[in-house]
């Protein structure tokens, strides 16, 4: 049985073992493969078992790869495998639900938290020489903001959202969620469902945790930005393409949006000619909330129990059943 790994770099760039794998069959893994189909029909090759994060595997990739049976994503979201080409072929196409959890709340409230403190920004002012010559035992470049009563809004209410609202809960703000399917036995004091209108015109700070969808793709739009509260802070930790990027630059620009953290982007790595690139106000990370080592270790053993049950004909995490 031969296994690919497409771009396995980002999952293992050398601090975790790929062993398990190995010992499973005949291994190949490439850190990167070129997202051509000719690249990637080519990285492919015989193998039956395919292991993919982000290289795309359209219908007409696997329409010239009849070798393969699996495809493990290595991720929890899997649009970039045509999943019902695949099942046509019956090819079975699994993810990775829930690793990152844990992972991409903390950087939520990371974000959120550099948008209140500048601690990165007042660190390089303090290394600038600004606090050793300032008139004052302190200073402060930017507003300082406390998070305690403060209403936080959570677009989609899944284990990450639900995560997140946990830590925020901690710091004092109140819960505002809205999803496809609301729990109520989730409901607190301090936690209530809302519609998305009323979240988007209460809130100060509102957190993107949705799918991609039809209906979730570009929900940062001007139309909504404009029933939000002025001076609102927005973070985006789940797809870039839920924010129209140029709405957001200019609700940035005019201050309707106080700041903006995101960690991921429409297009990634980040188009150098993204309007955000240029906005006032806006921190960016590259796609790293869901990387810290536990979480991936958590991915790699999650992908290796759905591979073996797989082969014990008890598919597991199936998204093209």
């Amino acid at each position: 049985m031969k296994i690919v790994v497409l771009d396995g770099f980002t999952l293992n760039p050398g601090d975790l073992s790929w062993g398990k794998l190995e010992s499973l069959g005949d291994f190949t893994v490439y850190d990167r493969t070129e997202y051509t189909n000719e690249k990637i029909i080519e990285a492919i090759a015989d193998a039956e078992i395919i292991f993919t994060n982000k290289t795309p595997l359209p219908k007409e990739v696997l329409r010239e790869t009849p070798s393969v049976k699996y495809i493990g994503v290595l991720a929890t979201g899997f649009n970039v495998v045509d999943v019902q080409a695949a099942q046509d072929l019956g090819i079975v196409v699994t993810n990775v639900p829930t690793y990152g959890t844990t992972a991409v709340a903390q950087m939520t409230m990371a974000l959120l938290l550099e948008m209140c403190h500048h601690v990165g920004e007042h660190n390089r002012a303090v290394k600038r020489g600004e606090w050793a010559t300032s008139k004052d035992f302190c200073f402060w470049n930017f507003p300082l903001i406390e998070l305690a009563g403060k209403t936080l809004g959570i677009i989609g209410f899944g284990s990450i959202g639900q995560a997140t609202a946990k830590l925020a809960e901690a710091f004092g703000m109140t819960i505002l969620a809205s999803g496809s399917r609301s729990k109520p036995e989730l409901e607190t004091s301090t936690m209530r469902y809302t519609e998305l209108d009323e979240l988007l015109a209460v809130s100060d700070v509102i957190s993107l945790h949705c799918p991609l969808t039809e209906e979730t793709k570009g929900i940062i739009n001007t139309q909504n930005i404009s029933k939000m509260k002025d001076g609102v802070m927005v973070i985006n930790t789940s797809r870039g393409q839920l924010v129209v990027e140029k709405d957001l630059k200019a609700a940035l620009d005019t201050g309707k949006v106080a700041y903006a953290a995101i960690d991921v982007a429409s297009r990634e790595p980040i188009d150098k000619n993204n309007v955000l690139l240029n906005a006032d106000n806006c921190i960016i990370t590259p796609h790293i909330a869901w990387a810290p080592k536990e979480s991936r270790a958590r991915l790699m053993g999650t992908a290796i129990e759905n591979l073996e049950a797989f082969l014990n004909n008890a598919p597991i995490n199936v998204v093209n059943a």
